[in-house]
């Protein structure tokens, strides 16, 4: 079964040509590989806020690169953890090792798709003050780690396609209060990245790019609040 399962996660899904086209550094950010991290840097600023992102069970880290690469495009120091057989369930600390290697940064948030996000709900749980921002991309916080008396700024984004919308917004109470939530009319559990089709997901009824655009203004706006 060992055997089974590793090699069954050695083939994770993606990245697709939008994700590999944004690993490209240009005139507007730079991508560099830091301690085995891709890390997109802002070059017309330094940035004071950075986003830590986990990605999605059994799915290639690089696929999260068209809404990470935007994010910078704002001005945004942008983490991107690969993970052990691409689980993040296998390393959830993993943030620790970032927040000390960019000691400049005054504000952190962290998130992930999916399995990412529940880990990235984990670390924020098990280090309540080292993170101010966690944002939830299609997923929610393990059922032992309740954050809603946490002081923490936290998005909640979904596509109202996505097979698991009941779970996604029952985690409420895992959640404090004054959590956003934003619903993505049309959009799945899959179009969070660039990776192609994923088994048990609904069938998105518009484009990667509308729901990616949606995602990323979701996402620059919690950054944006803690950074104030």
């Amino acid at each position: 079964i060992s055997i089974g399962f590793v090699g069954w996660a050695s083939f994770p899904l993606g990245p697709g040509p939008d994700a590999q086209a944004a690993l490209q550094s240009d005139e507007k950010v730079s991508i560099d590989i830091i301690q085995g991290w891709t890390v997109f840097q802002p070059i017309e600023n330094t940035p004071e806020t950075g986003f830590i992102f986990y990605p999605g069970g059994r799915v290639d880290y690089r696929s999260y690169s068209p809404v990470l690469n935007s994010l910078a495009q704002q001005g945004f120091l942008v983490i991107l953890v690969p993970m052990p057989l691409s689980m993040a369930v296998f390393s959830p600390n993993k943030a620790e090792t970032v927040l000390t290697t960019f000691p400049k940064i005054q504000n952190w948030a962290i998130g992930g798709h999916s399995l990412g996000g529940a880990m990235a709900a984990r670390y924020c749980f098990t280090h309540p003050d080292q993170i101010q921002g966690l944002a939830l991309w299609a997923s929610y916080p393990p059922s032992t780690d309740n954050l809603a008396n946490q002081n923490l700024e936290v998005l909640s984004i979904f596509g109202d396609q996505d097979g698991q919308v009941e779970k996604l917004e029952s985690s409420g109470q895992l959640l404090p209060p004054d959590t956003v939530w934003v619903k993505i009319d049309g959009g799945n559990h899959a179009q969070f990245g660039d990776y192609g089709l994923q088994p048990g997901d609904g069938q998105a009824q518009i484009s990667s790019r509308e729901q990616w655009s949606q995602i990323l203004d979701a996402t620059s706006t919690l950054l944006l609040k803690i950074s104030e």
